[in-house]
């Protein structure tokens, strides 16, 4: 990748390297530095001193880090600030917007270091004066964010995620929670029991423990009516979306709005409910059958969809993905048999693993199989759930694991499969 800055090339590919660039070193490609400088290079900067060739003064980033939520709660912040006028980038898994624009298509949710600034720069060559990111545990151990200045870093939650990359949950936890060492402003979830922080400069949101941000009441009925307090004084806001942990997503992005501009509390809740949600994190695709399709593909994620559908007869929807945490697949399995009246497993993204075995580890966890079905193939069973919705009146068909995505990952190839236009394919 090249970056460009007052006529100067950057790079961090030792191959484009030469004596008319400068070689940007970062964790990824430190042992290529020999080669950019046999292939003539003779300038040189570490990635975290980056911040020093690109000014960046004119533009706040923010910064969320979490295994659920973060996609949602960016969108928000995202959607907030365009609402009231302001210029924003938003850079995460949906790809990279610049005022309300894609600009870039599906994307790493954290580049490396050359790619956060090519981003940066390009919102600032479009005057932007947020720049709102997901940051990934993997992003944060690869040192991919190191030398950003972030004006906010928000925590959402950290549950089982990763351990294919990270080996041990204590691992994760550590990685996430090395994000909010140091002083800057931050916001954390206080409902979270496994993060850790810097208490400097920390603000706090939450339901049950008391929090800067807390939510007093709210109310689902064709979405939600929120109540929270900010020290002493009470605020309200409306969406459309549903599920506790829209709650959490959505007081995140009010809080964030409110600690990073001059707008008033009133201002920032009165759009809330102009955010619809974001495509594939519990989307409604259809109201009879009732059916939501979701991207949470961890024991935790799925547990937090379930609970929002408890009045509902559940008709669940999902597989897991191969070549990643093994041992997540019977806690799935165990979680859908707590919550679901009907499981239905399936395939995920299985790579290079056998389908049929990652199905075989899943239902290991699921104690009462007399409501199981196993359909390997992924279109065939959100066809057996539909018709199994059209049954039961009192039912929600949940189909996890995949929400937006454009494909299904076989081997290493990529197939065209869209749960949502699966869906619409069996209700018209």
């Amino acid at each position: 990748m090249q970056l460009i800055i007052n006529n100067k090339i950057y790079t961090d590919n030792s191959e484009e390297a030469s004596k008319d660039s400068i070689f940007v070193i970062s964790k990824q490609n430190k042992n290529f530095v020999e080669k950019a400088r046999q292939n003539g290079c003779e300038s040189f900067v570490e990635a975290k001193d980056l911040k020093n060739h690109l000014d960046m003064s004119s533009i706040k980033i923010i910064g969320i880090t979490g295994t659920n939520g973060k996609t949602t709660t960016a969108a928000a912040i995202y959607s907030i600030l365009l609402d009231l006028g302001y210029k924003v980038a938003l850079q995460g898994t949906r790809g990279f917007f610049i005022n309300d624009e894609r600009v870039e298509e599906y994307t790493l949710t954290t580049p490396v270091q050359l790619g956060n600034f090519a981003h940066i720069q390009k919102a600032m060559e479009n005057d932007c004066q947020f720049f709102v990111m997901e940051v990934s545990s993997h992003a944060i151990e690869q040192k991919r964010v190191k030398g950003l200045e972030f004006e906010l870093k928000i925590h959402t939650n950290i549950t089982r995620d990763h351990l294919d990359y990270h080996k041990t949950i204590e691992e994760y936890i550590n990685i996430k929670n090395s994000f909010f060492n140091d002083e800057t402003k931050k916001l954390i979830n206080k409902d979270d029991p496994k993060v850790r922080f810097n208490a400097k400069n920390a603000y706090s949101y939450g339901m049950e423990n008391p929090s800067t941000y807390n939510v007093s009441a709210y109310s689902f009925k064709n979405g939600m009516d929120v109540m929270f307090s900010k020290i002493e004084e009470m605020y309200s806001f409306s969406s459309p979306m549903m599920g506790i942990f829209n709650i959490y997503n959505l007081l995140a992005a009010v809080a964030s709005v409110d600690i990073i501009t001059n707008k008033s509390l009133e201002e920032i809740c009165e759009v809330v409910e102009d955010f619809a949600g974001v495509s594939g994190r519990m989307e409604t695709v259809s109201e009879n059958p009732f059916v939501i399709v979701d991207f949470a593909h961890t024991p935790d994620g799925m547990k937090e969809v379930f609970e929002s559908f408890n009045d509902k007869d559940i008709i669940a929807v999902f597989g897991a993905g191969g070549n990643r945490d093994q041992d997540k697949r019977a806690l799935m399995g165990q979680v859908a048999s707590s919550f679901a009246k009907t499981i239905i497993v399936t395939s995920d993204n299985p790579r290079f693993e056998d389908p049929d075995l990652i199905i075989e580890d899943i239902c290991t966890g699921i104690r009462n199989k007399e409501n199981l079905f196993i359909e390997i193939n992924r279109k065939e069973a959100i066809k057996k759930a539909i018709l199994l919705g059209r049954e039961n009146h009192n039912s929600v068909v949940l189909i996890l694991g995949k929400g937006d995505e454009p494909y299904q990952i076989i081997y290493d190839k990529k197939f065209p499969l869209v749960d949502k236009e699966e869906v619409l394919k069996h209700i018209s």
